[in-house]
Order: C-alpha cells, then structure tokens, then sequence
C-alpha cells in the first residue's frame, strides 16, 4: 500500500499519482499511452470508475471509486506498480527517448533511499485520497482537473486537451456524475 490514509468502496475520492521528483515523465506520448492503457484495464477488469481526469507532464488527477468489495488504494499500489515496470521497459527500449540515462539515473536515486526498491523507483508512496462529501465540493474538484493544462499553459481551453475528461475525444470512458 502506497500510504497509510484508506480507502473505502463504492466512496467517491479525489487521488493524485505523482512521479518522484516531479519529473517530466508524461510529457512523452509513449508514457501517456502506458496510463490510458493500464487505467483502461483498471475500469474494464478491477472495478475502477473514473469520473474526471487529467494526465499533466508529472502527475494524474483522478475523481474515482472502485465499485466492489475491493479498496481503491490497493488497486492504485498495484497500478503504479505495474505502470513502473512498464515505463522502465520503456525507457530502456525507445531509442527516441533522449533522456534515459537521465531518468534512469533519476529514477535509480529515489530507489537507492528506500530499501524497499531494488533499482528503480518512479511513483510517490503518497495518492492523496480525498474523499468527495457533497456535490459542490465535487464540482470544485472537476474544475480544478479540468482547469489544470489551462493554468499550465498548455492549452487555452480545457476541451481541446485530449488526456483530460473535458475533452469529447479523450481516450478514456467516464462515467456520470
């Protein structure tokens, strides 16, 4: 479990998966295709439900649940873990990424400071659940998500982001509010 702070099902949380460092991990399509992939596998085989979300370079924003018996920090552990491992192959592999010794090394230096990572160690232990208790504090949270490649500067209107829930071409399904 990536932290202390529990999750319970069926309850409505506001999560954020960080990358160690802050580093600019996700401003590479090959590692945004590696999330939308295994947070595709999450929605159809472990009962996540996503209901807004915004991939930034260095971090997720997720309003989600999990709609089982199952706890949504467990699935997240395992989803980081999984996504590590993914994006390490990745790394190593692409001949195109022009940073890999760097975010190898960088990655390496986080491992080296928990004896709980052989080698590499990419995700914060923290996912920051919130859970969402009324309607307004929803809408708040939905905002801020979508709001977030704006105040980045990335885009000038929220829907034409493409790896954010408020646009209609986004790669992944949501659920109603």
């Amino acid at each position: 479990m990536s932290e202390n702070k529990k999750t319970f099902p069926d309850c409505l949380y506001f999560v954020t998966l960080t990358i160690v460092g802050w580093i600019n991990l996700f401003d590479r399509e090959c590692y945004k295709q590696i999330l939308v992939e295994n947070l595709k596998h999450c929605q159809e085989k472990e009962g996540l439900e996503i209901f807004a979300y915004v991939i930034m370079s260095n971090h997720i924003h997720i309003i989600a649940r999990r709609n089982n018996e199952l706890d949504l920090t467990e699935l997240l552990g395992r989803f980081k873990s999984v996504t590590s491992i993914k994006f390490i192959k990745e790394i190593i592999n692409n001949p195109q990424e022009s940073r890999r010794d760097w975010l190898l090394y960088q990655f390496n230096y986080f491992a080296n400071k928990n004896s709980q990572y052989d080698e590499y160690h990419l995700w914060q232990y923290t996912n920051h659940p919130t859970e969402l208790f009324s309607n307004n504090v929803i809408l708040q949270k939905v905002n801020y998500i979508h709001e977030n490649p704006v105040i980045a500067g990335i885009v000038n209107d929220a829907t034409t982001y493409v790896y954010s829930s408020a646009c209609p071409d986004s790669p992944l399904r949501m659920c109603e509010l």
